[in-house]
């Protein structure tokens, strides 16, 4: 609306709450809900919102604030910024004020400045830490060290240039697996030239009964490396953090031969586990698997160990099952290895909610999303951020308490109070993506602020809009890498009915 009718609204929202206005004839005054107004900043001072909110006490009201928020830009040119004691000696003389205190803000986007050239992909990903401080000097100063600070981590998955990204590669097979065996549909990938996964697994076999029959030859070596960097491939950046497992059994290292890269078809998937069931019978392999292993494979080995095997139908969604459950149990082992590797303390958070078994395929899955998702955000803060162990738990503490309560969420913002010093280094030279002073006067419900913001991005949708030929021109004196801010101003009046 046109400011002048803005303001007309608000002088009706506030002489319909006060009690002085007896010839208006309201017997009954209410509370009302903060009363917002969308300007269309026409007039000189751009205003893009004028608000009102009531002062209570108890269920009475004893006065309104009345808000001016004015935005304009997008500008690089920091000649139009205010000098900071004017701000303060504007304020002092609007609220008729003789001490006045200021409290920072600022935001700096981590994720661009620390990653190295093609180390992270465009997408929802982003690492930001927000700062706050007292006692401001000046505009757009950095932050001291002694401010508060809380870094703000919100991350996708499936980066193709991330570390991890092999990992997330082979959980979208487990996800494919699980919605095959709901909706009753799975996708195969198309054959490739690769061997098939039937030869792979035969061969397998072949040297689990040569190892059975006392001939170990060397290429055995050679296969376990293989199966090692197949199963758990990681980018050398964060070997430090995420090693290999060394410890993969039989069921671990057939779901390496398996998975859906090599597997091409329900009727190879079958072939594969008559195989290795026919092996088991005769008893010409005699595998070892984990302790406490409770897929349906692992209880066949069991039962193999005792020349017992109960018959078995390889039919229906029998083979797809199978498959899932030891890529379940080989990928919640690749996880917990991390986590618990980062600190042991972080184990009995596993044991009752991450690697159940207790509830069933889908939800297993779905949980192992969430382990999947927690990595990538401490590889993220360890690979970009550099940070250690005593900054890593509790943020892995402030992730496994969410994710233990909520779904699966990739847009979530995890919060992590910081030292500054901890991330100095990459916003130190870098302009912020907001900078805010916030200057105020008076105690408890007399205080009245006013606020001065830069900011990249447009503080509301419609000022974008309105001021969209205002200081468009990104270059100043020359230069073409200012960043350009919004500017936005929030005025405070206050009125008393008492």
């Amino acid at each position: 609306l046109p400011v002048p009718i803005s303001r007309q609204l608000i002088s009706l929202y506030t002489m319909v709450q006060n009690p002085n206005m007896t010839y208006l004839g309201i017997s009954d005054l209410v509370v009302l809900p903060p009363l917002w107004v969308r300007c269309d900043g026409s007039d000189p001072e751009h205003t893009c919102w004028i608000g009102a909110e009531p002062l209570k006490a108890g269920n009475k009201v004893t006065g309104v604030n009345i808000y001016t928020v004015s935005c304009d830009g997008p500008t690089a040119d920091k000649t139009c910024f205010p000098n900071l004691e004017e701000l303060k000696m504007e304020h002092k003389i609007r609220h008729h004020s003789t001490v006045v205190t200021t409290k920072g803000f600022a935001q700096y986007e981590l994720i661009a400045a620390a990653a190295i050239e093609d180390t992270i992909a465009d997408s929802g990903s982003n690492i930001y830490v927000d700062i706050t401080w007292n006692g401001v000097e000046k505009i757009l100063e950095i932050p001291p060290l002694i401010s508060a600070a809380t870094l703000n981590i919100a991350l996708e998955s499936g980066d193709p240039r991330s570390p991890v990204f092999q990992l997330y590669r082979e959980l979208q097979i487990l996800f494919a697996l699980a919605e095959g065996l709901k909706t009753g549909v799975t996708e195969w990938p198309e054959p490739s030239e690769s061997e098939s996964a039937l030869k792979l697994v035969q061969e397998f076999l072949t040297d689990l009964k040569k190892k059975l029959d006392g001939d170990c030859g060397s290429g055995n070596k050679n296969e376990t490396e293989k199966i090692k960097c197949d199963t758990a491939a990681v980018d050398s950046c964060i070997k430090s953090i995420f090693g290999e497992r060394e410890d993969l059994d039989f069921t671990e290292q057939l779901w390496g031969k398996m998975k859906s890269k090599c597997v091409s078809s329900y009727q190879e998937l079958t072939d594969c586990f008559t195989l290795v069931i026919k092996s088991l019978e005769l008893g010409e392999i005699q595998p070892w698997i984990h302790q406490g292993s409770s897929s349906f494979l692992s209880q066949l080995i069991q039962q193999s160990y005792h020349g017992k095997m109960k018959d078995v139908s390889l039919s229906a969604i029998t083979p797809i099952q199978m498959l899932l459950e030891i890529g379940l149990e080989k990928m919640k082992k690749d996880y917990v290895s991390f986590f618990i590797g980062e600190s042991d303390t972080c184990s009995l958070l596993f044991q009752d909610y991450f690697i159940s078994t207790s509830v069933d395929l889908q939800e297993q899955v779905h949980r192992v999303q969430k382990l999947h998702h927690m990595l990538e955000i401490i590889v993220s803060c360890t690979g970009l951020l550099q940070f250690r162990h005593e900054n890593l738990f509790p943020l892995t503490q402030i992730c496994m308490k969410y994710y233990k309560e909520n779904p699966l969420n990739e847009k979530h913002v995890f919060q992590l109070p910081i030292r500054p010093s901890l991330v100095k280094k990459f916003y130190q030279n870098d302009n912020p993506e907001i900078w805010k002073v916030e200057i105020s006067s008076g105690h408890g419900q007399k205080e009245v602020k006013t606020t001065w913001q830069v900011s990249t991005s447009p503080p509301v949708e419609h000022a974008a809009a309105n001021n969209s030929g205002l200081f468009i021109d990104s270059t100043v004196n020359g230069s073409a890498e200012e960043r350009l801010y919004f500017i936005t101003k929030t005025q405070c009046s206050q009125v008393q009915f008492t």
